[in-house]
């Protein structure tokens, strides 16, 4: 499946107050999900297995690495979780990285939230407004994500502009 998404992630000290913010929207509860990510070394863009209670793919995406909402061009594959997919892809490809996290998953129509805990980073919300069949322009996906930013009151010097990924590595190598 060929997903477009405008996302935002923005660093938080504490996901209470945001997330009761979203409850008065009414949003749709998916869950809590604990994610293991799994990054593989690949030439271009980012290749993980994603592997939890609730979300089980393997995602391929192209991002810039940039501050505020930004498009993702996705290809999703959603599967039954097997262990041997994992041992293939690290077999062939090698392992980049994991980010293990604890999610909480809500939606808005086209728009998810998450509601991180990120294992060695701390605490992230994460807002993608999600195109799968070319329902929504780019500009309505970008003005839902800026909508959320405006709503959460969040700052500009809250917004992350690198993957989870990328931060586990930038402490590694720091």
């Amino acid at each position: 499946m060929h997903v477009k998404n405008f996302e935002f992630k923005a660093k938080v000290n504490n996901l209470e107050p945001y997330e009761n913010k979203l409850l008065t929207l009414g949003p749709v509860y998916h869950g809590l999900d604990h994610q293991t990510d799994t990054y593989f070394n690949v030439p271009n863009g980012r290749l993980k297995l994603r592997e939890g209670n609730i979300e089980n793919a393997l995602i391929n995406y192209d991002r810039a690495d940039i501050a505020g909402s930004k498009q993702s061009d996705v290809i999703l594959y959603k599967h039954l979780s097997n262990p041997a997919l994992k041992k293939i892809l690290a077999h062939q490809l090698g392992i980049k990285t994991i980010v293990d996290k604890k999610r909480k998953i809500y939606f808005i129509n086209n728009v998810k939230f998450h509601f991180d805990s990120v294992e060695n980073l701390g605490t992230f919300i994460e807002v993608e407004a999600i195109d799968q069949d070319g329902t929504f322009t780019t500009e309505e996906l970008q003005q839902q994500c800026n909508h959320y930013f405006q709503f959460f009151e969040l700052t500009q010097d809250q917004v992350i502009d690198k993957s989870y990924s990328d931060l586990i590595l930038s402490r590694l190598v720091s």
